[in-house]
């Protein structure tokens, strides 16, 4: 059956040229330390909280992993309802800035199931997936 309801339009975040220069200077030392620089000075940046929850999780840090990733999925949906979000509706992958959150929600799901959340663990992956099926399938 074909929905006759028109999907909201996609909503893509503002760039943010300074807190991705500094992530990238973050990722080429490669430290937590660095990582936590960037989220310390750009508290609001979903993408220096992703890469502190993928590096938590890497270590096997689930529950750092999860409070890491539960930060940047907040800030995350904090923004995408400041540019129009209406809580449902297309973040796409493919649209650079909304990458951080969107990794910030897997990072959260793959925590919650390492701690055993496995409600959370699937209604992140199934909100990833409703967000973008590219960022699912990129990010799994």
């Amino acid at each position: 059956m074909h929905n006759l309801l028109p999907e909201p339009p996609a909503t893509r975040l503002p760039a943010q040229d300074d807190a991705d220069s500094a992530l990238a200077e973050a990722r080429g030392i490669g430290t937590a330390d660095a990582y936590t620089a960037v989220a310390a000075r750009y508290p609001t940046f979903s993408g220096a909280w992703a890469a502190l929850a993928e590096l938590a999780l890497a270590a096997g840090q689930p529950v750092t992993a999860y409070a890491y990733a539960r930060t940047g999925y907040h800030r995350g949906l904090d923004a995408l309802r400041r540019n129009g979000w209406k809580g449902h509706g297309p973040v796409p992958w493919s649209h650079e800035p909304n990458q951080g959150f969107l990794r910030c929600l897997h990072a959260l799901s793959q925590a919650a199931d390492a701690i055993g959340e496995a409600d959370e663990a699937a209604r992140c992956a199934q909100f990833l997936r409703d967000s973008d099926p590219a960022a699912a399938d990129a990010l799994s």
